[in-house]
């Protein structure tokens, strides 16, 4: 990287955002937690009636806005991602049984994800992506839930739905309609499109 091109900095702590970036070639120069209240966040939105799609975006606004004041002259990309099953929002599983509970909530039933990626840089917002995708998870019996967690262990909190597409957790759908970057997370390709045209990537 020349010194005119502006480091990338991943405002998560994600390991999955982490490893889908540098596993594109993304030379992430660093990551920084933003600290953001995301569940105060999402009650006030939600009194307000807002959309899931806006909620996603404007948690990963505030979360690229709240790095970005500490790393001037850096492009911060921060993403965000929502699971609507409904018209409920689910969060991250906190411990076994909530994972559990959202697993028996999904069975059956087809929910969707959307993720969002906004990037800023010097206080201002120079580019965002939303992109979502529809998933249907096939009846899950009880045993089976059981033995998944088993499987997956701790790596189930990481995942809003208690599930990584990319691993074991492929066994819990019957169908998948979308991109499958914007599941794990994240809308890569017009992210890299965009990293080109600042040059954090090559044409």
């Amino acid at each position: 990287m020349t010194d005119d091109v502006p480091p990338f900095v991943l405002a998560s702590q994600s390991p999955t955002r982490r490893r889908m970036l540098e596993a594109a070639g993304v030379p992430v120069h660093l990551t920084d937690r933003p600290g953001v209240d995301e569940d105060e966040v999402k009650a006030a939105f939600r009194a307000d009636g807002a959309g899931v799609d806006d909620v996603a975006e404007a948690l990963a606004e505030m979360k690229a806005h709240r790095v970005a004041s500490r790393h001037g002259g850096c492009l911060v990309m921060a993403a965000d991602q929502m699971l609507d099953i409904d018209g409920t929002w689910l969060d991250k599983p906190q411990n076994r049984e909530q994972a559990a509970e959202t697993l028996r909530l999904l069975s059956g039933k087809t929910h969707r994800l959307i993720a969002c990626a906004v990037v800023v840089k010097d206080g201002g917002r120079i580019w965002h992506q939303s992109d979502s995708a529809r998933l249907t998870v096939r009846s899950l019996s009880e045993d089976f839930i059981q033995d998944y967690l088993d499987k997956v262990g701790d790596a189930v909190y990481d995942s809003v739905g208690a599930y990584q597409l990319e691993g074991v957790g492929a066994q819990l759908f019957s169908r998948v309609e979308g991109d499958y970057f914007t599941v794990l997370g994240l809308p890569l390709l017009p992210l890299m499109a965009f990293l080109r045209e600042h040059r954090v990537l090559p044409n």
